[in-house]
C-alpha cells in the first residue's frame, strides 16, 4: 500500500473576467419588463446584441401568480442568457418593485468588460429604477494550483 502523493504545479490560468451585479428598487411593478417574459426575453437579447455580446442559450420562467405571496399579487421572473462569453441572469420581484441584475463576462481572447458594463448599463435603464445598488468583481487570478 503506497501512500498518494500530490503534485501541485503553477500554470497560467486564463479565466480573468468581469462579474457585475445590481439591485434595483422602485421599479414599477405595472412595467411589462417586471412580470412578462416576453418582454423581459426581448428586452435582454436586444441588449446583449447591442452590448456585442453573443448569446447561445436562454430560459425564462414567470413564477406563479399569487404564490407564495397570496391571490392577487403579480409574479416574477426569472430569467438566464448564456452568453458565449458566460452568463446574465435577471430577477424581478413586482410584489416589492424590485429586481436584480447579475453579468458576468469572461476576458478569454478578449477584453469584454466594455461590454458587460454596457449590458448592464441598458438593463438597468429598461427596469427605470428609482435606486441602484452596483457592484463590480475582478474574477480569475494570474496563476493558478492545480493539484494532481
Amino acid at each position: 500500500m503506497g501512500g498518494s502523493r500530490v503534485n501541485s504545479t503553477a500554470i497560467i490560468a486564463p479565466m480573468r473576467g468581469l462579474h457585475l451585479t445590481a439591485d434595483l428598487r422602485g421599479c414599477a411593478a405595472a412595467r411589462p419588463v417586471m412580470t412578462t417574459p416576453a418582454v423581459l426575453r426581448s428586452t435582454c437579447l436586444a441588449a446583449v446584441a447591442a452590448a456585442g455580446l453573443s448569446a447561445v442559450g436562454e430560459l425564462f420562467h414567470r413564477f406563479t401568480p399569487g404564490a407564495p405571496q397570496g391571490a392577487g399579487a403579480p409574479a416574477g421572473i426569472t430569467g438566464v442568457v448564456l452568453l458565449a462569453e458566460s452568463h446574465l441572469a435577471v430577477h424581478t420581484w413586482p410584489e416589492i418593485e424590485a429586481a436584480t441584475l447579475d453579468v458576468y463576462v469572461c476576458n478569454l481572447g478578449a477584453d469584454n468588460s466594455a461590454r458587460a458594463e454596457a449590458l448592464l448599463s441598458t438593463l438597468i435603464a429598461a427596469f427605470e429604477p428609482a435606486s441602484v445598488e452596483r457592484h463590480a468583481i475582478e474574477r480569475g487570478s494570474e496563476r493558478a494550483t492545480i493539484e494532481r
